[in-house]
């Protein structure tokens, strides 16, 4: 065992950032405090299009995580989770270091869906990790080809209407409508956008598995070349469901209103990692579940009640166009416009400005 803690975070999404940010300010309950994350850095989502586009330069699209532990007093652990003993409250991370903690809180985000891979030519970059995909970005810009983006939710479509310019051809995959779930008027506004940007959108295919070259949906070859973009809804990661925790169908932890496990509320869970009834998978809604998440986690470690999360009723969403404008939908309501996309940005800084580690 490699160190005894009080309260370990794993991983640095949104809620933790929050967490961090609060203790930051001088709210940290007392205590060893550890969090364990990949690498250095904290990529913010929201700006990963105006990275792509050449309007953000990677250090403002991220937080170093280092800065931001120390003035939050919390010890920065690098490394991947492996494993999870939810019973025996150890955390085993890729190169063998177990730790273990009296509480444990999980804000980890998830991975994109990915079709049954048969014999495949395919050169398939998953959208997250991040690091891993910026890396995989810049390889390719060596030599640009036509690609196929999977997923027509938020993060596929502003991912088309980046890159379209950068590639001979491109081709949007989305297993349902594009942006379903949004209001038909935002997503008239996003595919107005792509077609003006010369993508092609391809509706209700749902591309269950590769083959060669191809794409395949059912029976139906969709698509064929080299290059694939996987921007698809949210899959929890494997190990989850192999800790003990109580997981949904889709192997995301169960967890109550106070953001505990069901089975195991000394671990707590917040983020795409989490399933809360009533909440979606959203940056928007972790951000949301920050304060809560650090509010139960200092009453837990001093033996207070802890307080419920409600989830709010509406989500602002931003979504950036590609040429420094954004599409809003709030409401019901809808607009685009350069306007819009200078907001967009200042939000974006001032987020990453506000977990720079300077309370």
């Amino acid at each position: 065992m490699n160190g005894q803690f009080d309260l370990l975070l794993a991983g640095a999404g949104h809620a933790h950032l929050g967490v961090l940010r609060l203790w930051m300010s001088g709210q940290r309950p007392k205590g060893r405090i550890g969090l364990i994350s990949p690498g250095p850095y904290a990529w913010y989502s929201g700006m990963l299009p105006g990275l792509l586009t050449g309007r953000h330069r990677a250090e403002q699209c991220r937080i170093p995580l280092q800065a931001l532990c120390a003035a939050a007093g919390v010890e920065l652990l690098q490394g991947q989770v492996e494993r999870l003993d939810s019973s025996a409250r150890c955390v085993e991370l890729a190169d063998g270091r177990q730790y273990s903690a009296t509480w444990l809180s999980l804000n980890l985000g998830s991975i994109p869906k990915a079709p049954q891979v048969g014999e495949s030519l395919l050169d398939i970059l998953p959208v997250k990790p991040f690091d891993s995909f910026l890396q995989g970005w810049q390889r390719w810009q060596q030599a640009p080809q036509a690609l196929a983006i999977l997923g027509g939710g938020a993060a596929g479509v502003e991912l088309a209407l980046a890159v379209a310019s950068q590639v001979p051809q491109l081709t949007l995959l989305s297993s349902a409508r594009v942006l379903a779930g949004h209001p038909l008027a935002l997503r008239q506004r996003a595919l107005r956008h792509l077609a003006d940007a010369g993508v092609r959108v391809e509706e209700g295919v749902a591309v269950d598995s590769i083959h060669g070259d191809a794409l395949v949906a059912g029976d139906r070859l969709v698509w064929c070349g080299i290059r694939v973009i996987l921007a698809t809804g949210a899959s929890a990661l494997p190990w989850v469901g192999l800790s003990g925790l109580d997981c949904d169908e889709h192997g995301f932890v169960r967890v109550g209103q106070t953001l505990q496990s069901l089975s195991h509320p000394h671990v707590f869970a917040a983020g795409d990692c989490a399933s809360l009834t009533a909440t979606p998978r959203s940056g928007v809604y972790a951000v949301r579940q920050g304060p809560v998440l650090a509010a139960n986690l200092g009453a837990a470690l001093s033996g207070q009640p802890l307080t419920r999360f409600q989830p709010q009723r509406r989500a602002l969403a931003l979504l950036a166009d590609g040429q420094g404008g954004a599409l809003l939908s709030w409401s019901g309501m809808t607009a685009e416009g350069a306007l819009l996309g200078r907001w967009k940005d200042r939000l974006d800084r001032r987020f990453i400005d506000r977990h720079h580690g300077t309370p």
